[in-house]
């Protein structure tokens, strides 16, 4: 029996239990993910079998690899003898040709995830896989099982960016420049919008020759006249009628209303032809090739930092191609929360869930900042001390972003989520940036997070950390209380005085997690702007009461 969902909610956790968990049979009309797989690794390791020192001083730097292990075993196990024959044929299969690897292992994951997604789909809704060619043939194959060859119903290929230096001379590949999106639908009777997309330069140059010279609008002038007749359509016009063999195409009470209404364009001798006009054109019906979406470029206002982030556009475009306002959108690898802007943007509900604090964090600020009226829902993370020890103990870099999540710092070092990179953080654990003058400069706060004991001697040391890297305050984020020498430290470093607000803040500031569940937030100028702020957009139409309702 599922949890009840309310309303728009965001999942920290594992996708496989909360949707086994909390997301009805066939309650969602569109799916959309892009799951985690690092493809910038040899594409030969990910075959070797797992066992020596050498694979695994390969791979031990990577979160997002998948290992051939006991829970993989069992997962693999429940695949084949509680799924359907199709997908407990096809991973066998797979097993027996790939062995027990990485990409098996990665493989086994996502059939276990695509079984619920098709459980979770309405009939009529969609699902669509993005991915890269790393493991892309696979996953095809994996979808054709879960959902039946005859659920596809295009590869869609996204250029994701222009030339690539992997093309360069000596290489003796071409670049890799594209990313491919599997669509499938659960039924024969699925939902589908036509898109539209701009018409090319040179098929409108070439076409939409002619330009009014009273409006400027571009037209193309067609032919009015017909092999057969249809009804009275052999009259005469202004004088002038079809060519021997040939008939109007539209009747006379039809040709006096294009007349009147400017859209008869007149050759040199005389012939009348029908203006079409560019700007009433929808477009090109929605091709399985898309090269009119660029990338996220350094310098986009949408770009939030986020590696694997993007384009608000793509999301659109599929969101209103396979769904209709009030429908729901599901995206259970969500990263920094594109899929769920954009439904929210174009009037659908949603379920986000992803596995990492980061990433909620990102999206909770970018829905706050894009709709600041959005009303939503956030479950798994820690809502009391007792649950905020627990994640320490349980993961103590899930417990260092969700804690720095609390007074919106960016992780230091670590902006993608990965572990494996707190090595050299030289005591910083994350920085929240600001301006406060007219100079143009941006300035830091740092931010240490320490899940276990505390003393004095680490208040120093943050001083220490301030002042080296040229910080103006320094916060430190503890599960313990604080003990009465520490507190005495931090308020002998004096105070940060700001010039544009013309105000003195503690330069170094003690904060627990209770105090920071309890509202508590670092003393600052207004002026934060930590995590790259998105876009407002003005949301269609009332919140919804319910979300499966």
């Amino acid at each position: 029996m599922t949890k009840a969902i309310t309303k728009n909610t965001l999942f920290y956790g594992d996708n496989l239990p909360i949707l086994r968990d909390y997301v009805p049979d066939e309650s969602v009309d569109l799916v959309y993910l892009d799951p985690p797989f690092n493809s910038k690794r040899t594409y030969n390791v990910l075959f070797k079998y797992e066992s020596g020192e050498e694979s695994e001083a390969q791979i031990a730097a990577f979160e997002d690899t998948w290992h051939w292990d006991h829970a993989t075993a069992a997962l693999y196990e429940e695949l084949v003898t509680q799924t359907s024959d199709e997908v407990s044929r096809m991973i066998a299969a797979l097993r027996e040709f790939i062995g027990t690897n990485q990409m098996m292992a990665y493989l086994v994951m996502m059939t276990a995830r695509l079984v619920e997604l098709h459980r979770v789909l309405k009939p009529t809704g969609s699902l669509y896989l993005h991915c890269d060619p790393t493991a892309s043939h696979y996953l095809k194959i994996l979808l054709d099982a879960v959902f039946n060859p005859t659920g596809f119903r295009a590869e869609i290929i996204w250029k994701r960016s222009s030339a690539h230096s992997d093309a360069r001379q000596g290489s003796k590949q071409p670049g890799r420049i594209h990313d491919i999106i599997f669509f499938y639908s659960k039924s024969n009777e699925w939902i589908w919008n036509t898109v539209y997309t701009e018409y090319d330069l040179e098929y409108v140059e070439s076409n939409y020759r002619y330009v009014e010279e009273e409006t400027g609008r571009r037209f193309k002038a067609t032919d009015l006249t017909a092999a057969k007749p249809g009804g009275d359509t052999s009259y005469e016009w202004k004088g002038r009628k079809p060519t021997k063999g040939r008939f109007w195409a539209y009747s006379r009470e039809n040709m006096q209303k294009f007349d009147q209404e400017g859209r008869l364009y007149y050759t040199r001798t005389g012939l009348p032809r029908l203006k079409q006009y560019l700007d009433e054109m929808p477009g090109v019906p929605l091709q399985d090739i898309w090269l009119d979406i660029p990338p996220i470029s350094s310098q986009a206002k949408e770009r939030l930092g986020y590696p694997t982030q993007k384009p608000l556009t793509l999301l659109e475009r599929i969101i209103e191609a396979s769904s209709n306002p009030g429908d729901i959108v599901l995206d259970p690898f969500c990263g920094c929360g594109t899929t769920i802007a954009a439904a929210q943007k174009l009037g659908r509900k949603w379920i986000g869930i992803d596995i990492t604090h980061l990433s909620i964090a990102l999206q909770k600020y970018r829905l706050q900042e894009m709709f600041p009226d959005a009303s939503f829902d956030v479950i798994g993370e820690p809502e009391s001390v007792r649950s905020a020890q627990q994640l320490a103990q349980d993961d103590r870099f899930q417990f260092e972003w969700w804690a720095l999540s609390l007074i919106k710092a960016m992780p230091s070092g670590s902006d993608d989520g990965k572990k494996g990179k707190k090595g050299a953080d030289k005591g910083i654990d994350g920085t929240i940036t600001f301006m406060d003058d007219n100079t143009g400069r941006p300035k830091r706060i740092v931010v240490q997070v320490k899940s276990g004991k505390v003393g004095s001697g680490q208040i120093r040391d943050l001083v220490g950390t301030v002042d080296r890297e040229k910080a103006v305050m320094g916060v430190f984020i503890t599960l313990e209380t604080p003990s009465k020498p520490m507190l005495t430290e931090a308020a002998s470093a004096g105070f940060y005085h700001s010039p544009g607000w013309n105000q003195n803040y503690p330069k170094i500031q003690i904060l627990t997690i209770e105090a920071l569940l309890n509202g508590s937030q670092v003393q600052m100028p207004p002026t934060g702007m930590t995590f790259k702020q998105a876009q407002r957009v003005q949301e269609p139409g009332p919140q919804q009461k319910s979300l499966f309702d």
